[in-house]
């Protein structure tokens, strides 16, 4: 088939997505397509990639940049207009303050304090996006928007470039030559991270119209959304037709699939795990994650062999050994944020980034930043069990993706920044959900 062909009908099977997802949500605001744009550039290239206008690594790209701010400011227009009490919400999300104003002040110590600021305004973006969405008359509904959009695009998409632009769509490795499926993003683990979480997006959704919590808008729905999970299946498992394609997604999706199904078992038989439990839970991943480079590698459990993978973790032990004297070198405090990789850096390590988010935060903020970034995810870890309470699949959906992004962050920097597409969504769920959260607590 041309690639021109191709690219009309991937272009109308989209629009189609698309009105599918309005039929399931005819309350969402237009004001939703902000946070439905920003997550798309999120989850897929820098649109310097896709109009060829090029940047630096330290400066970035000025367009980029520009969309950003761009998104920054029309998304506070839309939150005065709707006269979102921002401080009400900020102070029922302390945590998300804590880490962000920390964050703010670590680039006084920084080595390129201009740009480590450039990169934390963009750190405020997915705040001002998760605004909108707790405004909408459903902050529910509109969360479910979001994924089903960003999955209707980019999914689709992706396949399109794999196939008919490949040389957008594919890429070659830097040290082995493989052939690597890259689709929408800029990298392979981009990807399939994306997959991951379609697939189990739909599992979810799934469950909750088995149990009459969600219905389906047309008789046809529920075949579309196999034939997503199967298309995201496909990408998923990479040219080389392996579900351990990419060995950290497939560990973070079974987590994932795991973990929902664990608890739902468990709620069927009238047991809701209690949050000190899932707190001690997230605190011994976090611990397990943070040591890891420091011992060389995964100690108490090593699933390398299981995945096809060797024990040096594809390389990632030499990386961590490059970056630990720098980490050793600020301990506490860190290079700031956003200050740390510099073109230099990157000429004398072996690879970029650190591909463990746990040492990137050290590197960063230090051990001080590891501790704001625990009290964010054990915040989103007590609020999640907490909507357990009144709505149980809601509340286990979201434990669930963040077990999975706190064990991802072991072996890639998953969590680092609330840029990061997996600590993004958790920031949106976190905001959101809040009121949600309050009101409920108050009902009972």
């Amino acid at each position: 088939m041309p690639s021109v062909i191709a690219l009309i009908i991937t272009i109308i099977f989209i629009i189609f997505l698309l009105g599918l997802d309005r039929k399931q949500n005819p309350s969402a605001s237009y004001a939703l397509w902000l946070p439905t744009l920003w997550l798309i550039i999120a989850t897929g290239k820098p649109l310097a990639i896709w109009f060829g206008t090029g940047g630096s690594l330290d400066e970035g790209s000025s367009l980029d940049r520009n969309f950003q701010i761009l998104l920054l400011c029309i998304g506070f227009l839309v939150i005065k207009k709707r006269n979102v009490n921002i401080t009400g919400v900020l102070r029922e999300n302390a945590s998300i303050v804590l880490l962000i104003g920390f964050m703010l002040i670590s680039i006084s110590w920084s080595n390129m304090p201009f740009i480590s600021f450039k990169r934390w305004i963009r750190d405020l973006v997915p705040i001002v996006m998760a605004l909108i969405i707790a405004s909408e008359s459903d902050p529910r509904q509109a969360l479910q928007s979001l994924f089903r959009r960003m999955i209707y695009i980019q999914i689709p998409l992706s396949y399109l470039l794999i196939n008919y632009y490949p040389y957008l769509g594919r890429l070659y490795g830097r040290w082995s030559g493989a052939l690597m499926w890259i689709g929408v993003s800029t990298q392979k683990n981009g990807l399939t991270t994306l997959c991951m979480f379609a697939i189990f997006y739909f599992v979810w959704t799934y469950v909750r119209r088995r149990k009459g919590h969600d219905k389906s808008v047309v008789w046809y729905q529920k075949y579309i959304e196999i034939f997503l999970v199967c298309l995201s299946a496909y990408l998923f498992m990479g040219p080389g037709r392996t579900l351990t394609y990419s060995a950290t997604a497939f560990t973070v999706l079974v987590i994932f699939i795991t973990s929902f199904g664990g608890m739902s078992w468990l709620k069927k038989h009238n047991i809701i795990i209690s949050a000190k439990l899932l707190t001690v839970i997230i605190i011994a991943i976090i611990i397990y994650g943070t040591v890891t480079p420091f011992l060389g590698g995964l100690t108490l459990i090593d699933p390398s062999a299981a995945l096809n993978r060797d024990s040096q973790l594809t390389g990632r032990n030499r990386i961590w050994e490059d970056l630990i004297p720098y980490a050793m070198q600020r301990p506490v405090l860190g290079h700031g944020y956003g200050g740390f990789w510099t073109d230099a850096i990157r000429e004398a390590c072996y690879a970029y980034p650190a591909h463990n988010g746990y040492l990137e935060t050290i590197l960063a903020t230090g051990f001080v930043g590891v501790i704001f970034l625990s009290i964010f995810l054990l915040a989103n870890c007590l609020k999640a069990q907490k909507l357990m309470s009144s709505d149980f699949d809601w509340g286990a959906f979201w434990f669930s993706l963040l077990l999975g992004a706190v064990a991802r962050n072991i072996s890639e920097s998953a969590v680092m920044s609330t840029t990061e597409v997996l600590s993004a969504i958790l920031v949106c769920m976190m905001i959101s959900l809040s009121s949600y959260i309050s009101k409920q607590m108050e009902r009972q």
